[in-house]
């Protein structure tokens, strides 16, 4: 597929149009190998390579962590303060965060707390520099007790902790979101947050890049769920590179998790490249690249089993 797309640019440059490689090349797949599922028996089962020890967050927080990130302003951030204010529940219990905290380069610790009538209905914050500024952005899932969830940046700022952005409350009450990914999935610089809102009833996919201090969409497509309601699981996706081009896929679960959805990004925004059946559900997904090179997703299923999804 790369080759086949470097001889179309070669020929359209040669030809004087070069303007023509448009999204009619980014946006249809060319013809690829199928995509193959196999069932693994336990000896071939790979390790989950974000299965190493994390640091637990201190404070309570049920299977919270602490997210790391050695360069910029903020190094450490995690959820504190557990609350059962919110009784939601989507994540299997009714313990949720009241507060962020966060260590900043020189060793001092900050944090914010939330108001009575929030949550963060998350486990673990998400330190990225979305603008790339060179200052870090924490990405979390923030929810209003009766308005649902939204996703809220928070940031320095004169060297207090702040919010910076928020795409909005869903608006009603008991409606959550779970992040996807975050990368740069149009290519170039700019970075967008990947989440499916509303995962258990028919959940919509969309992109936001952070401009100018704002959250903008970017994208949107429907049919997607990266989430098995009442689980602590919330990585049911992957970030890869499929084709070597300059922007990376997502890969996520259709909304009854029986399908793993192949989404690029192009001109006119995202599209699928690929639908893989599968034999039963997904319950936990992560992808992984052979010593050759070759991508494999790795999916364990609620039938019990683990399956390589690979080409």
């Amino acid at each position: 597929m790369v080759k086949l797309r470097t001889i179309c640019r070669r020929l359209l440059k040669r030809l004087g149009l070069a303007a023509l490689l448009s999204a009619s090349l980014i946006q249809v797949p060319l013809a690829a190998e199928p995509w193959v599922v196999e069932r693994l028996d336990g000896a071939r089962i790979p390790a989950d390579p974000g299965s190493e020890i994390l640091q637990m967050a201190p404070g309570g927080l049920p299977d919270g962590y602490v997210a790391v990130q050695p360069e910029g302003d903020v190094v450490k951030a995690w959820y504190g303060d557990p609350t059962r204010r919110y009784g939601h529940g989507i994540l299997g219990d009714a313990i949720e965060a009241g507060a962020l905290h966060v260590e900043i380069s020189n060793g001092k610790q900050l944090s914010l707390q939330l108001p009575e009538t929030e949550v963060f209905e998350d486990r673990t914050p998400r330190l990225v520099d979305l603008d790339g500024d060179g200052t870090i952005e924490i990405v979390t899932i923030r929810s209003s007790v009766s308005k649902g969830a939204s996703v809220t940046i928070y940031g320095l700022e004169k060297g207090a902790l702040v919010q910076r952005a928020t795409n909005g409350f869903i608006g009603r009450s008991n409606r959550w979101l779970n992040i996807a990914g975050i990368a740069s999935f149009a290519g170039g610089q700019e970075l967008q947050i990947a989440y499916v809102e509303t995962p258990h009833i028919g959940g919509t996919l969309y992109f936001y890049a952070f401009r100018k201090g704002r959250l903008v969409r970017t994208g949107a497509m429907q049919g997607f769920s990266n989430h098995a309601i009442g689980t602590r699981e919330m990585q049911l996706s992957a970030v890869v590179n499929i084709d070597g081009g300059l922007g990376v896929e997502l890969a996520a679960p259709s909304d009854n998790r029986q399908s793993l959805r192949i989404i690029g990004f192009g001109q006119s925004g995202p599209y699928e490249q690929a639908s893989i059946p599968l034999p039963a559900r997904v319950k936990k997904l992560f992808a992984r690249r052979g010593e050759g090179g070759d991508l494999t997703f790795i999916a364990q299923l609620d039938d019990g089993q683990t399956y390589r999804i690979g080409r």
